[in-house]
């Protein structure tokens, strides 16, 4: 299923903080790029988002920051602004350069060190690490501190990450996404159901199920709602040639990825955002939007299940690779 990579002008770069559990990713369009996005989350972390709106008048991109540390981690995009300042990237307003950088920040402070939070140069960092080949996946950049099934508390959580994916339509345009995992609710197989990361039963027989998140009174330890405790965030590009309305668009049928992977979705307690990428190709027939829809939903989901298999224990949080009684499938 290849990377967001594989879309030409995108890299990624990750900056990772193992010790006070913690990072940020950086998905660099120095090119430029048509953004939209669409937050479904009851309690979202963002920044730069009303720029995308449709009728708004900046159109291009030039970077999306993903990162941990709850609204603290926003202050990794100055690190990234700075990075493509000096590279000459930005909307030109007369003699100064200004990168537009959209971001949305995962809540990551109750594993590892609450301190620690991804700051400008982490952003810095991460654009420096950026490339276009195959990219990190699992505990790494916004998804080291990330974990899903909350039900029970952080004790019984299951460790996640982050997580890409791509696939290639029909007259050869790539749609790529690239998601970090940090939900309320557990992660399953698409196809099957199954439970693959999320809440473990305290009696440590196995995973509780998405059912038990209806047994609300069970639920004791799960944040107040609006206290933006968890979400999904992520990136869906694709150099198909899109205006702002239907990357928009786009980012909204992408949400259907995060309930295909994620039971339960958009709860009050996540603040899932995606954003949506077009890396405009010259001499390009009209795209086919349906197609766009269907390709950002598998590649969304996609992503969403390797940050869970990919991912490895830390902060006292276990992932799924390390217990037992984990299906392999």
């Amino acid at each position: 299923m290849g990377s967001i990579c594989d879309v030409p002008g995108i890299m990624v770069g990750h900056d990772t903080d193992e010790v006070g559990v913690t990072g940020c990713t950086v998905v660099l369009c120095e090119g430029g790029a048509v953004g939209g996005v669409d937050v479904r989350g009851a309690a979202p972390g963002t920044r730069e988002t009303d720029l995308l709106r449709p009728e708004n008048t900046v159109d291009q991109v030039h970077a999306v920051l993903l990162s941990g540390g709850s609204a603290f981690g926003l202050d990794a995009a100055g690190g990234v602004m700075r990075f493509l300042e000096e590279r000459g990237v930005g909307f030109r307003a007369g003699a100064a350069v200004v990168p537009i950088v959209p971001a949305a920040v995962l809540f990551d402070l109750l594993i590892g060190d609450s301190r620690a939070r991804p700051n400008a140069e982490a952003g810095f960092r991460a654009c420096q690490a950026a490339s276009s080949e195959p990219l990190g996946e699992g505990s790494v950049g916004a998804g080291t501190g990330a974990v899903v099934g909350r039900l029970y508390g952080r004790g019984l959580a299951t460790k996640s990450g982050i997580g890409s994916a791509s696939m290639r339509l029909d007259g050869g345009v790539t749609v790529g996404a690239i998601v970090a995992v940090n939900a309320v609710g557990d992660v399953v197989d698409p196809s099957s159901g199954q439970v693959l990361a999320g809440a473990r039963r305290p009696d440590g027989s196995g995973f509780a199920g998405p059912d038990a998140y209806l047994q609300l009174s069970a639920a004791p330890a799960l944040p107040p709602v609006g206290s933006g405790a968890s979400t999904v965030i992520g990136v869906v590009a694709t150099d198909a040639s899109l205006d702002k309305a239907a990357a928009t668009r786009l980012a909204q049928v992408a949400h259907d990825g995060i309930a295909l992977a994620v039971r339960p979705a958009h709860t009050p307690l996540d603040g899932d955002a995606i954003f949506a990428l077009s890396l405009r190709r010259e001499r390009q027939s009209e795209p086919n939007l349906a197609a766009l829809g269907v390709a950002a939903v598998r590649v969304v989901a996609e992503a969403i299940v390797r940050a869970v298999r990919a991912a490895r224990g830390l902060g006292g949080v276990p992932a799924a690779a390390e217990l037992e009684w984990t299906p392999r499938g």
